[in-house]
């Protein structure tokens, strides 16, 4: 383990870092979780949550998967979300996709990889939803971009059609659903304005109704 011996000794560094800038941080932190948001983002390395909102530990709940996809049939994507929503009680659930990312690039090709080409399928639907849209764009570059942002958009429509945030709604938990895009090139995120509040705000084909049993 002598090759990994670096991440020990950085993780001391942060660690007495801490302590000295907050002597009862870690003891604090042991004791308790209270996030107000939950980030559902890509588990590109370049993309380090906390970091690029300022945030410590304790702060952020997080759920990474290769391009932000939150499928339907993923327990452990809908977990997180419960837990998150439920017990946590988070105010906020944030899509966070990036620009130029590598799942999403895939998914516009033919090519295949192996199973990743079954996690990355939602991605080729959205493609044909806006085909027209997309094909209307001659620079490959932004093709793929516009598609990231095509897919934060769809992704935040997932997590609203789930029983989780219907339900939390209904019960006037607060919680807002943000799609936002972050740059890798210059370390900014944006804002997509496509943040969702109410179970009014979604189309009332996917208005789930709790049904009690005799």
């Amino acid at each position: 383990m002598d090759v990994l011996q670096n991440l020990f000794e950085n993780n001391r560094r942060w660690a007495g870092r801490i302590k000295r800038d907050n002597p009862d941080f870690f003891r604090t932190l042991s004791n308790q979780q209270n996030p107000h948001y939950l980030w559902i983002g890509c588990s590109d390395s370049r993309i380090p949550a906390n970091e690029i909102v300022g945030l410590m530990p304790g702060e952020l709940f997080v759920h990474r998967n290769v391009a932000n996809i939150v499928h339907h049939s993923d327990i452990n994507c809908l977990s997180v979300l419960q837990y998150a929503v439920e017990v946590l009680k988070v105010e906020h659930v944030i899509v966070c996709g990036h620009y130029n990312c590598g799942g999403v690039n895939a998914a516009m090709t033919n090519a295949q990889y192996g199973l990743i080409d079954h996690w990355l399928r939602p991605i080729k639907s959205i493609y044909m939803k806006y085909r027209t849209e997309l094909e209307a764009i001659e620079n490959l570059r932004e093709r793929q971009d516009r598609l990231c942002e095509l897919n934060v958009i769809e992704q935040v429509a997932n997590v609203c059609h789930t029983s989780i945030v219907q339900n939390a709604w209904e019960r006037k938990q607060p919680l807002h659903v943000h799609g936002w895009l972050y740059h890798v090139e210059d370390g900014l995120i944006v804002d997509h304005n496509v943040t969702v509040s109410a179970l009014d705000q979604i189309d009332s084909v996917f208005h789930l109704t709790q049904i009690k049993l005799p």
